[in-house]
């Protein structure tokens, strides 16, 4: 993605995110329908919180952006990469 590398299924501290550019500090996360569930979204909020203060920051896309506009997704990633390295 724009020459950025990303590993999958990237443990740190605690968590397991499903991509992660160690570079930039960007995580990105693909939630499917159990992410609108009221203790999922508390959780969501709380490790993305605690992933912040190392300064990692999380993008999180719903699978119905993937399968549906998966050009946008990926240009918001790579602005989000771009802006991250500046």
């Amino acid at each position: 993605m724009g020459g950025y590398k990303f590993r999958k299924q990237h443990p740190i501290l605690k968590y397991v995110l499903d991509f992660y550019c160690h570079k930039v500090k960007l995580g990105v996360e693909l939630d499917g329908e159990i992410h609108n569930s009221k203790g999922q979204k508390f959780y969501d909020q709380d490790r993305t919180e605690n992933l912040n203060i190392y300064n990692i920051e999380i993008l999180r896309f719903k699978n119905e952006e993937i399968i549906n506009d998966l050009s946008k997704v990926k240009k918001r990633i790579l602005n989000k990469l771009k802006e991250r390295d500046e």
